[in-house]
């Protein structure tokens, strides 16, 4: 049986990973996890959200892409959309100042929760380069096989989708951006939303405007950046 055909993926993305899942690095990764689970660590985010940021947003339906690095790697925040947290968690910092600079650029009421699911449903590929990680444990991961998925990810969008906006946020965002096709994308680059960078050039980097403002020039409809309330 292919190795993809055992990974709950959304059909757009299965397709175009399925030569990708059949690569020996994703079977050790599989096994590198399981182990992992059977020894007793807890790993983040649940499996079923490992890939909700393909299953949320098909590579047909992506207009922006934000790439973030780790899940998050405390009880209950990841749920496989980078810089979100699962309703009713405290906002992290980095979280905190993506929404100051989003009432800041388009003047958005800073939201109660930091869901962002909302974005994702409407396009926004919100997709960190590691998709597990260790509780506790900043970077377990990283070095695991993840990394040569997600850049195969993000080469796809660039060589499959046209005028798509990548944000591209401090330094390990912006190493990416040899995989994209500058002559067929936006990509925006700033510094981290993280407490230790955000004010060198996050807070005013207009990046939500000016990815909306594309996005029209290109006839397409802009994202709607508000978060609707959550139970």
């Amino acid at each position: 049986m292919n190795q993809g055909d055992r990974v709950k993926l959304e059909d757009s993305w299965k397709t175009a990973l399925r030569d990708e899942f059949e690569q020996p690095y994703m079977r050790e990764l599989g096994d590198f996890l399981r182990r992992e689970k059977a020894s007793g660590k807890v790993i983040y985010p649940p499996g079923p959200l490992i890939f909700n940021a393909l299953n949320s947003t098909p590579l047909e339906r992506v207009r922006i892409v934000i790439l973030g690095q780790d899940p998050y790697h405390g009880p209950g925040q990841a749920h496989g959309l980078c810089f979100s947290v699962q309703p009713g968690v405290a906002l992290p910092p980095s979280l905190q100042n993506i929404f100051k600079e989003l009432k800041r650029d388009l003047n958005l009421e800073i939201p109660r929760h930091g869901y962002l699911q909302h974005w994702a449903d409407q396009g926004v590929l919100m997709l960190n380069t590691s998709l597990t990680v260790e509780q506790g444990m900043a970077g377990s991961h990283a070095k695991m096989g993840w990394q040569r998925l997600t850049d195969r990810i993000i080469e796809l969008v660039s060589e499959r989708r046209s005028n798509v906006v990548f944000m591209l946020w401090g330094a390990h965002a912006q190493s990416k951006a040899k995989l994209i096709d500058p002559t067929k994308h936006l990509l925006l680059k700033s510094v981290h939303p993280s407490p230790l960078s955000a004010h060198r050039g996050f807070i005013g980097n207009g990046h939500f405007s000016r990815a909306n403002q594309f996005l029209k020039q290109q006839g397409l409809a802009p994202i709607d950046w508000t978060l609707p309330s959550v139970v």
